[in-house]
């Protein structure tokens, strides 16, 4: 102790280096509202940025810290001193892009990354989880992270344009919810893929992204007649007899040859189970949203919950009333369909629900969180019930074939099931579903959702 006292210079330079402040932008984690935000045209997204106030006596004191016993010595450590110097110009952002839109920032082995970082002298740290949504910039000056940190803004708001970054939610109407609406679904899809009843349980919990492509050859191979040499073991001789049981008849040879023509029938049609949608996902789709990271899911759902008044008042407070009857194709003609739906009627035709799905596209628009290319388009509800956007690629498809993977022939199925009457059902809510993500009821992931009329208000 006596070594501090008897060198007072020491402590009189720290106090004049506490005197000048300095600013110095700190890696922060952003705020989802209250933080300023870069723009850009067409869609609105955001990047979290905070700048705090740094003195450098906090940076004198945590280099102290780091050598505490240079100060009891006395000893003017210089490396502390330059060590103080490059903290204070040492620039550093944390940015909030989506674990989604992270790979764009990356680019193809890393050469978009490389590029950002040599044009603009900076560092991007990536996040080491595909859990983490915000990345980092670390440069030694504020007009280099700035820069950087709008080169990867402008990458994100072109990726999002683009068909490389899926959707990820959309608002929907459930009819899942109606377990016989879901019943039929299921006898819909057995009857046109040919299973028994007695699978019924098994498709209802089915995958609509599941591959049979190994249990549907196992099928095709026991359908197909082989010559099988069985070798038999004689032990009195012991002697070993071949016998060829190809020629020996089966007495279910018969059924394998009928599911084998079926399935060389669903083969032609290029129908498969994969391109059915999930029975317990049946939904009508309102509006289709790219939410790539946390404030644009959060955003999302405030604007729902908000606008719930707004919907019962479209509603007329009443509960609304559904009709679902035969199939339309959307794309293509019967025999190259892309996507076949039952088409829906509102109950009473007083275009309630039109006017219910207007206030919510409206409403998410104003906020900001719908494409451009999105905007303005004509609102067609409908239930899909086979899409090949779904089917499961098996290889490298090309010219023709693929052209043929793209589509299904849909006449037999119209043929069958083009009268069909699926029923009459309450919509009950509308729902911010995201997508590939499910709940336990095996409905889409709720991230909102609000309550339509259930019972009638008396006056």
């Amino acid at each position: 102790m006596g070594g501090v006292k008897n060198k007072p210079g020491t402590m009189d330079k720290k106090k004049r280096r506490k005197s000048t402040p300095v600013w110095r932008p700190v890696c922060t984690k952003a705020s989802s509202l209250e933080e300023p935000v870069i723009k850009d045209v067409g869609v609105k997204s955001e990047i979290g940025i905070q700048m705090q106030e740094v003195n450098e006596s906090t940076i004198e004191v945590m280099d102290a810290t780091v050598s505490p016993k240079a100060l009891e010595d006395g000893i003017e450590d210089e490396a502390i001193k330059e060590k103080a110097v490059l903290s204070s110009a040492k620039h550093s952002l944390s940015v909030e892009v989506g674990a989604s839109v992270i790979r764009f920032v990356r680019g193809k082995e890393g050469s978009t990354k490389e590029k950002i970082e040599k044009e603009t002298g900076v560092q991007i740290i990536l996040p080491s989880s595909k859990q983490e949504d915000a990345i980092i910039i670390e440069g030694t000056s504020a007009d280099s992270v700035t820069k950087a940190s709008k080169e990867i803004q402008h990458i994100i708001d072109e990726a999002v344009k683009t068909p490389s970054l899926d959707y990820s939610h959309f608002v929907s109407l459930p009819l899942a919810i109606h377990p016989e609406l879901v019943d039929k679904l299921v006898n819909f899809q057995n009857s046109v893929l040919g299973i028994n009843d007695t699978c019924v349980g098994e498709n209802l919990e089915g995958n609509s992204d599941e591959d049979d492509s190994e249990s549907d050859a196992q099928d095709q191979q026991l359908g197909e007649g082989s010559a099988v040499a069985v070798e038999l073991k004689v032990t009195d001789d012991r002697e070993s007899v071949k016998v060829d049981i190809s020629s020996i008849p089966l007495v279910s040879s018969a059924p394998k040859e009928v599911k084998k023509s079926k399935s060389s029938g669903l083969s032609d049609s290029r129908i498969e189970k994969s391109i059915f949608i999930k029975p317990k996902t049946f939904h009508l789709t309102v509006l289709m949203l790219k939410l790539w990271n946390k404030e644009r899911v959060s955003l999302a759902t405030e604007v729902l919950k908000s606008i719930s008044p707004k919907v019962m008042d479209a509603l007329d407070n009443r509960p609304l009333f559904v009709r679902l009857k035969g199939l339309d194709c959307m794309k293509g003609s019967l025999d190259r369909a892309r996507v076949a739906y039952a088409p829906i009627e509102e109950i009473g035709s007083e275009n309630r629900l039109s006017r219910a799905c207007q206030v919510i596209i409206d409403a998410f628009v104003e906020a900001g969180l719908v494409l451009e290319r999105d905007i303005g388009h004509e609102l067609k509800l409908h239930a899909t019930v086979m899409n090949v956007k779904h089917r499961k690629r098996r290889g490298n498809r090309r010219g023709n074939r693929r052209a043929k993977a793209n589509s299904f022939n849909a006449r037999s199925i119209f043929e069958q099931f083009g009268s069909k009457e699926w029923g009459e059902y309450l919509i009950r809510e509308a729902h911010l579903s995201q997508r590939f993500k499910y709940d336990e009821n095996g409905y889409y992931h709720c991230c909102a959702s609000i309550p339509f009329p259930e019972n009638m208000q008396l006056c």
